[in-house]
């Protein structure tokens, strides 16, 4: 029943999460800081309360290898966000960000010296040429939306590859940060739930080299247009809404995720994650008409295709199914 429940949660949490991410993104392009900084301050405060039992709780892990963590998690997140400011619409930030599995694959190689089976180097291979046709067809979209005049046109093609520049830094240090936490997983045991507190309390202090850019945006969504809040009918500013939105189906998905760590193998964890993704993806282009052509199903197809590869689950449902059989020949 839990292992429904949390696919449950991840699919409701973290499809409705990208919905509102994209309404605030839509409306104001730059509002990443201001999310980020919800998301974590909420996640830190209910970390507080119910993980650290209000700072009388030492963590199993020492403090200093969380401030590395810490580190790359801010920037991940902040970068990931930001991004959405320099021309990356959401259906190509959403398939850019499945490409983990290079990073992850190119510094477990570099870093851990890890060698993988030629299916693996195939699977990456697919997800890597699906990223580059979604990518290069975003990049002749956005040159020739602001094709009317050259100066604009450049204008706009250089911030998208700025943008495009971000997602990829962002996606090698999170494959690093993924590194650095499994090293100390093993060392000190796994401890997902405070590691999650600390990732989001000790960064809160770094928002204050973002101050202004919060509090600008504090100012926009205190002056966007009224919405009555269905069922409380409380009226607040439309944006307040999304944003509060964001951050509870955050936590949702969070929450969906960590129980189905604890409950289900990594592979059906990254399966369900996977198709969560599609799911939104599919729903990002149908209800906010994004503009996405025949060679952008293509390309997401392959890296879909090429992430399912990699979790071998064909082999590991086969398995599954043999399973009994062969405990039928041993009896």
């Amino acid at each position: 029943m839990r292992p429904a429940f949390a696919v449950g949660l991840v699919f409701a949490g973290c499809c409705s999460n990208v919905i509102f991410l994209e309404l605030l993104a839509r409306k104001h392009p730059g509002c990443g800081n201001i999310v980020t900084f919800a998301q974590f301050l909420f996640i830190a405060v209910e970390g507080f309360l119910f993980e650290a039992d209000l700072g009388r709780k030492h963590p199993a892990i020492p403090i200093r290898y969380y401030a590395v963590m810490v580190t790359m998690f801010f920037t991940v997140s902040v970068v990931n966000n930001y991004a959405l400011n320099l021309n990356i619409a959401m259906p190509l930030h959403m398939i850019f960000r499945s490409g983990s599995l290079i990073a992850n694959m190119i510094l477990g190689i570099i870093i851990l010296k890890k060698r993988y089976s030629v299916f693996k180097y195939t699977s990456i291979a697919l997800v890597s040429v699906g990223i580059f046709i979604c990518t290069f067809m975003s990049a002749k979209q956005v040159t020739s939306l602001s094709s009317s005049s050259e100066n604009d046109g450049f204008q706009a093609f250089a911030w998208w590859f700025l943008g495009i520049g971000a997602l990829t830094f962002a996606l090698l240090m999170s494959a690093r940060m993924g590194i650095f936490q499994e090293t100390l997983y093993k060392q000190f045991g796994k401890h997902s739930k405070e590691a999650l507190f600390y990732n989001h309390a000790l960064p809160l202090p770094g928002f204050i080299f973002l101050a202004s850019d919060i509090y600008d945006h504090v100012v926009l969504f205190n002056n966007s247009e009224l919405y009555q809040v269905p069922v409380v009918g409380v009226i607040v500013p439309i944006m307040w809404f999304y944003l509060l939105m964001n951050v509870i189906t955050q936590y949702v998905c969070i929450q969906g995720v960590f129980i189905l760590t604890t409950e289900c193998t990594s592979l059906t964890v990254t399966l369900v994650v996977t198709l969560r993704k599609f799911v939104s993806l599919v729903f990002s282009i149908l209800y906010f008409q994004n503009p996405f052509t025949w060679w952008h199903w293509l390309g997401t197809l392959f890296v879909f295709i090429g992430t399912l590869m990699y979790t071998e689950v064909w082999n590991t449902l086969g398995t599954t199914k043999g399973q009994p059989q062969k405990e039928a020949k041993k009896s």
